[in-house]
């Protein structure tokens, strides 16, 4: 059996997040995002990577896509777990319930591409997240702007969705020529 690495989240809200904003651009895209991979969970890296590719030349179109995919993946993955679960981290106190969610964003990191990793640790009431190897910012050339919007997007949407008004915003990004993807948000 065949590991795929990108995982069926990411690919169904990239889906979505392209039929709300391109709808006539859709067909074009359903060649690497095809119904029979979205079900199976078998799209693999090199169609994802295609899939970003032509996404980033549709200028502002990309950013509006990949973070409403964001929202979408953080939507689906509340939705997707336990009802206790949920309840036990709505229910815990706001310190908790803030270290639980950061948890949850790491997983969901993890969910969207398997080599994808984030760490997280709270500083002065600031929270600061490292995306290492995100997908989304794998180019070859340097760009002049962030590609992690996905991210950024995914976990304000999943702080929100559990009673929490705190917005992430992208400082770093692997895209622009640095390390490693970083998200702060001010706890």
């Amino acid at each position: 059996m065949r590991e795929y690495p990108v995982g069926r989240v990411l690919v169904a809200s990239l889906h979505q997040g392209i039929a709300d904003v391109l709808p006539t651009r859709l067909g074009f895209y359903e060649n690497w995002l095809h119904a029979d991979g979205l079900r199976g969970g078998t799209i693999g890296e090199a169609p994802l990577y295609a899939v970003l590719s032509f996404l980033r030349q549709e200028g502002e179109a990309y950013h509006t896509i990949t973070a409403r995919a964001g929202r979408y993946a953080a939507e689906w993955t509340v939705e997707s777990m336990p009802p206790l679960q949920r309840a036990i981290v709505k229910a815990a106190p706001g310190w908790l319930r803030k270290r639980l969610l950061l948890r949850l964003a790491g997983g969901l990191v993890r969910m969207s591409f398997r080599r994808s990793r984030a760490s997280a640790r709270i500083r002065r009431g600031t929270a600061s997240i490292d995306v290492r190897d995100s997908i989304f910012c794998s180019v070859r050339e340097p760009v002049d702007h962030p590609l992690c919007g996905f991210y950024a997007a995914a976990f304000t949407r999943l702080l929100a969705l559990f009673d929490l008004d705190h917005r992430a915003e992208v400082v770093a990004c692997r895209g622009t020529g640095q390390p490693s993807c970083v998200l702060t948000i001010a706890l």
